[in-house]
């Protein structure tokens, strides 16, 4: 009894002895100083440069080795931790390592509110990188390999993608049906991928997942999120939606001739499957949509009556699923291949020995740099023979005994080709040695290119008629090539060939859109808000906005049609009959019931005149502090009527204080200078320039000019004044010749008139600076800022 009590105590302290040394020898999951091999003291700059050199060194991408993932993951790791102050203070302190646990946290094990954790000893997988699951780590994406490779590859075919995290709990849940259809849909070819938020954070964020566990699509570098229950059946289901609708056509019957003849049109080998299911297999539509550049494909479900006849004619075997590949003829297939079960290997390799026809139209660059590579080696040359022929029907008969003759080609160094001339002329030119392509007739030509940059050797074989003996003699310039490729003798730099499809591409960009609206609306249908919510945003403010400018708009126009009314008929009777501003019109109505005049002085000299945009002009009265309150007045009433127009601005100058920018102005128009030698009567006098009006384009440096109307009880005086005004001052050498006296009599009565009848006609001399019949005056430059300074 004794005995058995001083075993239990003993006992007690056995196991917490074992315990303790266990958690003694316990050590931090890794030394980040260890794994980049640097000292406790390293500088910043020591670990950047170190890291740099591992990161390099250790990348999956360059390093097959089989740990070199999981070394990649420990050395960027490493690098987060000492990078960062805080992060490697802790460690230095602590030994802490994993920055999702508090800085607190013993070197022993987790602590959580003093309670601790072991992870090994409960045998937890998360959190630990040592832990991850094997199947997902080969699948796992980082955020430079999806955009360089990933995003690429989607145009070929589509990505399924994970989401997931160390912590996530309901991915576990998944993770049985996940690897089932990994398994399935790589065996297809589709590209997997898995996205660890955790390790990458920034390229979930790029593919716009904010939640584990997430499921997504990738094709044509498009992302599609999954919405369904996570079943076999559903993914499946996802996968056939992700590729376009019309990859494979269903062919019968009835529409088989018209299915096999558009190969000429398309310029594209034509591919059948024979096969006993209803729906096309995903297999076959995977595989349309990696050749779709090259193949076009239908569909024949043996199932049907309809299809009865083609089964015959092509001696179609029911029980396994039968492929055949047509090329230029169509009543005999180019290949075949029939078996139970195809792999995606044995297809693969199928379309890529049949991805051209016998003798292919260049109808694009890209078709020429496929089918007439650039050479790389000696032993891998690849010789072009070309034929320039044209597309009416009188070359129908040559173009068809080339295709007779490219069928009969056994050697995989020579390539068929032929180019219509009208369609790539750039090309024919070079290779027809520019002679006339209206009268030159077809013409075979040999071609071998040397680089991509366009450098090709080439010679004239024969002009082409389709007869026996051009024939022979293509023969015989194909084997004399084979023992001696010198015979090239001709080197030129090929252009870029002419896109002939480029047109298909609006009914590419409808299928497309198409495509989004039905992934858009199949989005709103399933309440993925979060993803939706940038669209939806921007699809209500446009409508807002839309609204709000439509409701604004339609009360501000009706309250302006009720200012303007009345407005206008006041400023008839205002005018006393004047027809300045009675029959004055303007592009828009006054939108104010006042005229914006403001001074143009040194300070709104630049944005009023210099810098005026372009289209824009100022008109610009010119008056003096004792005629200024009278002049703007009648200004005012003249003008209202073009106060509508955007483009028209009003000023006016005080010649009292820049009487200097005004002749200096005057001395750039030569025109205008001669003007106002003539009211000068030789000079003898300083001009009134009181009432004039300068219209001033700011932008095409030009100017026209309104003189005063002198009206007063002399008529012809009177009419002979308004011509010269209206008309911006112009007047005739001989008149001044023969009439020297009525110079002065002008003169003189303008000192006698009332000021504000100088402006009586500004609003015809206005009607006609709209309409542009005015003479214009261009001037080198405006006067300088200082000129525009005030007098002291």
């Amino acid at each position: 009894m004794a005995g058995s009590k001083m075993s239990l105590p003993l006992a007690v302290v056995v196991v917490l002895s074992v315990l303790l040394t266990g958690a003694a020898h316990a050590g931090p999951e890794m030394d980040p100083y260890k794994i980049l091999g640097v000292t406790r003291s390293a500088s910043q700059t020591e670990i950047k440069k170190v890291y740099k050199r591992l990161a390099k060194e250790w990348h999956p991408d360059k390093n097959k080795n089989p740990g070199a993932e999981d070394m990649f993951i420990k050395i960027t790791k490493s690098y987060e931790i000492l990078s960062n102050e805080d992060k490697r203070a802790n460690y230095d302190r602590y030994g802490q390592t994993d920055d999702t646990q508090p800085y607190g946290s013993g070197r022993y094990g987790h602590r959580h509110n003093s309670f601790y954790f072991d992870e090994s000893f409960f045998n937890f997988p998360f959190n630990s990188k040592n832990h991850r699951d094997f199947a997902d780590s080969k699948y796992t994406l980082h955020f430079n390999q999806y955009v360089n490779d990933v995003v690429p590859d989607s145009y070929k075919r589509p990505y399924l993608i994970k989401i997931t995290s160390d912590w996530c709990f309901s991915c576990i849940h998944i993770e049985p049906v996940w690897k089932e259809v990994v398994q399935e849909m790589e065996n297809l070819g589709v590209g997997i991928g898995v996205v660890d938020v955790g390790y990458e954070r920034r390229l979930a964020n790029h593919l716009g997942a904010h939640r584990t566990p997430s499921i997504l699509g990738v094709i044509n570098g498009k992302v599609t999120f999954f919405h369904y229950a996570v079943a076999k059946e559903h993914l499946r289901q996802f996968v056939e939606d992700l590729l376009p609708q019309r990859l494979v056509e269903r062919v019968t019957d009835k529409n088989d001739l018209q299915f096999l003849n558009s190969w000429h049109e398309l310029n594209k080998p034509h591919v059948l499957l024979f096969d006993q299911v209803p729906v096309v297999p995903l297999l076959y539509k995977l595989t349309a949509f990696a050749y779709k550049d090259y193949l076009q494909f239908g569909y024949v479900d043996q199932g049907l009556s309809e299809t009865a006849n083609l089964q015959k004619q092509f001696n179609i075997n029911t029980y396994a699923p039968t492929m055949l590949v047509f090329k230029e003829n169509i009543d005999k297939p180019a290949d075949i291949i029939q078996a139970k079960g195809m792999k995606k290997q044995i297809i693969d390799e199928f379309m890529s020995n049949n991805k051209f026809l016998l003798a292919p139209r260049l109808v694009n660059q890209k078709l020429f740099d496929e089918l007439c590579p650039v050479k790389q080696f000696h032993r891998r040359r690849k010789y072009c023979v070309l034929l320039i022929t044209g597309d009416e029907e009188t070359f129908s008969f040559g173009n068809q005994a080339f295709l007779s003759f490219a069928s009969t080609n056994i050697k995989e160094v020579v390539r068929f080709a032929y180019v219509y001339q009208r369609l790539q002329q750039p090309l024919c030119d070079i290779l027809m040695q520019n002679k006339d392509s209206a009268q030159s007739p077809p013409q075979v030509v040999i071609l071998e290119r040397r680089n991509a940059a366009g450098k090709a050797m080439f010679k004239s074989v024969t002009a082409w008629n389709g007869s026996e003996e051009d024939k022979q003699c293509l023969l015989e310039e194909l084997e004399r090539l084979q023992k001696d490729p010198s015979i090239l003798i001709h080197d030129a730099m090929l252009p870029e060939l002419n896109n002939e499809f480029a047109s298909m591409f609006i009914i590419r960009w409808v299928y497309a859109s198409y495509d989004y609206l039905s992934e858009v609306i199949d989005d709103i249908l399933h309440n993925n808000w979060r993803e939706m919510m940038p669209l939806l945003s921007l699809i209500f403010s446009a409508l807002f906005i839309l609204f709000g400018t439509v409701v604004i708009q339609a009360f501000s126009d009706s309250s302006e049609d009720k200012q303007t009314k009345p407005k206008a008929k006041d400023g008839t009777k205002t005018e006393n009959g004047s027809p300045g501003t009675g029959n004055a019109s303007s592009s828009r109505p006054p939108k104010k019931n006042f005229v914006e005049v403001t001074e143009l002085t040194d300070i709104t000299y630049m944005s009023n005149l210099v810098k005026l945009r372009p289209g824009h002009m100022n008109i610009v009265l010119v008056l003096t502090d004792g005629s200024k309150n009278i002049l703007l007045s009648k200004f005012a009433k003249e003008v209202y009527s073009f106060t509508g127009s955007l483009t028209l601005h009003f000023s006016f100058l005080n010649i009292d204080k820049h009487s200097e920018w005004m002749n200096t102005l005057l001395e750039y128009a030569q025109d205008t200078v001669q003007i106002d030698a003539d009211e000068d009567d030789g000079g003898n006098h300083k001009i009134d320039y009181t009432g004039y009006v300068l219209a001033l384009n700011g932008h095409k440096k030009y100017l026209c000019l309104f003189k005063p109307v002198y009206t007063g009880e002399d008529l012809d005086s009177k009419s002979s004044e308004d011509e010269g005004g209206t008309s911006g001052g112009r007047s005739r050498s001989s008149s001044r010749d023969e009439h020297p006296t009525r110079k002065s009599t002008r003169s003189r009565s303008m000192s006698t008139l009332q000021i504000h009848h100088k402006l009586d006609r500004l609003g015809l001399w206005m009607e006609r600076l709209m309409e542009g019949t005015l003479p214009r005056y261009y001037i080198p430059s405006w006067p300088g800022l200082d000129k525009i300074t005030s007098v002291k």
